[in-house]
């Protein structure tokens, strides 16, 4: 038997690859397939099973393309609803795959499809639980996400994922093994680890929702609480893993159309596509095409992408490192934005030598910045969390998932300062703002890190009115 957790940082998302006699199961798959086709491949075996532990909202799933591809039958748990060929397995059911069993253990909640799938060893022992979003490492499965398909209150969801966590999950031996389908980053959950594997009795010890004598009232007191509103794009993906989604391929294919400068503005103007920069930031600052939005390949790219862009449909034209495009095409289609319809051929360097209109992004040291924070308006675009643990005395909060509600609060006219942690999300802040006319603005280098390193001022320790969304 082989387990193979292959994660995604960009998604904290965890994909598993099971092998057993030639037979192999796959969890939860990206939507770039081949990968799983290639290691069966190499371990002579067959892709048996595609198993979904439930219609993920952060992530458009391989599961239709992976089925095409290997004519491996696609499983949900119970009550799942599908518009495409699938097995929607009972409660308890079994699958064979080679000399192990995985067993269907039902556990709603987070939705009313959620399921976990319990791996069995040739000797019928309970050896690894791949939980899905019922239960991570530190944290539960938002119970907020699925109440308009449930047609059901959070705290009614939340009620239900507390029964399917001690009827089904806290019921398992303290040694097996848990695989989650998401670690720290993902907005699936509030308080989830950096690690990616763990073991039921680690959890009964360090998990806030698993606490011994925990009533039911408080776990959905406290798994409620602080909950901030889901990224935009969330229903959107869910409908893709329902209803179904266009081929990978042909993603790439209509992504991959190389265009000279000419072009590629010709084609910005005629279709209104957002024109996405994903290269370094400190590249974006020193030059980048007027009204461009940057969103670092480097960084949590697609979840922002998804947070900050929302509609799915929209045309989006590339600009990225040379050799990176194809890459940015499909980590973009991992959440469903598949109508990239072409990439900058040649890069900045080409748009500069055609002469055409550059725009920068004022920046500043934090060094020379300490020294000015008195005097201009401060803008942290952090988490609240971030903010409430640590910040500067007179910056304002405009969480950068949220920015667009916040326009009002920035000065049209005056001078201001922009950071977050280290100077990723303030980039993107920055190039959000110019591109709604916002060019009075400073970027910080180096971000809050930066400026604790200098001597800023700061005040540390949690702020009161923040508290909830730590």
């Amino acid at each position: 038997m082989k387990i193979e957790q292959i994660y995604t940082g960009c998604l904290a998302q965890g994909a598993y690859y099971i092998e057993s006699q030639g037979e192999v199961a796959i969890i939860d798959p990206l939507r770039e397939v081949s990968p799983y086709i290639e290691k069966a491949k190499k371990d002579k075996a067959t892709i048996k099973y595609i198993f979904e532990t439930h219609f993920h909202a952060d992530f458009v799933s391989g599961h239709l393309t992976l089925s095409k591809k290997t004519g491996a039958p696609i499983i949900y748990g119970p009550t799942a609803n599908t518009q495409f060929e699938a097995i929607v397995a009972e409660d308890q059911q079994e699958f064979k795959l080679g000399e192990v069993t995985i067993k269907v253990l039902h556990t709603p909640g987070h939705t009313m499809e959620s399921t976990c799938y319990l791996l069995r060893d040739a000797s019928g022992k309970d050896h690894a639980l791949f939980s899905g979003d019922t239960l991570f490492l530190g944290d539960v499965g938002r119970p907020d996400l699925a109440q308009k398909a449930a047609d059901m209150t959070q705290e009614q969801l939340a009620e239900t994922l507390y029964d399917s966590l001690r009827n089904k999950v806290l019921t398992l031996a303290d040694d097996v093994i848990v695989y989650p389908a998401h670690g720290a980053g993902s907005a699936c959950g509030k308080n989830l680890s950096k690690e990616t594997v763990g073991t039921i009795g680690d959890q009964k010890k360090t998990n806030y929702a698993l606490r011994q004598n925990m009533t039911k009232e408080e776990f959905v007191q406290e798994v409620t609480d602080g909950l901030l509103p889901p990224p935009q794009y969330f229903p959107l993906n869910v409908k893709l893993n329902k209803e179904g989604y266009e081929d990978i391929d042909q993603v790439i294919d209509k992504g991959t159309h190389a265009m000279d400068p000419n072009t590629f503005e010709q084609a910005a103007n005629a279709t209104g596509a957002v024109v996405l920069d994903v290269r370094h930031q400190d590249d974006f600052a020193k030059g980048h095409i007027p009204k461009s939005i940057f969103i670092g390949i480097d960084g949590g790219f697609a979840p922002w992408v998804g947070a900050l862009i929302g509609d799915v449909a929209h045309p989006i034209l590339i600009v990225a490192p040379d050799g990176r495009e194809e890459e940015t095409i499909i980590r973009l289609a991992r959440v469903g934005f598949d109508n990239t319809i072409g990439f900058l051929k040649g890069g900045i360097d080409a748009w500069t030598k055609a002469q055409k209109e550059i725009d920068i992004v004022d920046s500043s040291s934090a060094e020379n910045a300490k020294s000015q924070l008195d005097k201009l308006p401060v803008f942290d675009v952090r988490k609240p969390g971030e903010y409430a643990v640590g910040r500067l005395g007179n910056a304002h909060n405009t969480p950068l998932d949220y920015l667009n509600d916040h326009l009002a609060e920035f000065p049209k006219e005056d001078t201001f300062f922009v950071h977050c942690a280290g100077g990723y999300r303030s980039m993107i802040a920055a190039s959000i703002l110019k591109s709604r006319g916002y060019h009075n603005l400073i970027n910080i280098e180096g971000g809050y890190g930066a400026l604790k390193e200098v001597g800023a001022p700061v005040v540390e320790g949690v702020c009161p009115s923040t508290l909830k969304a730590l």
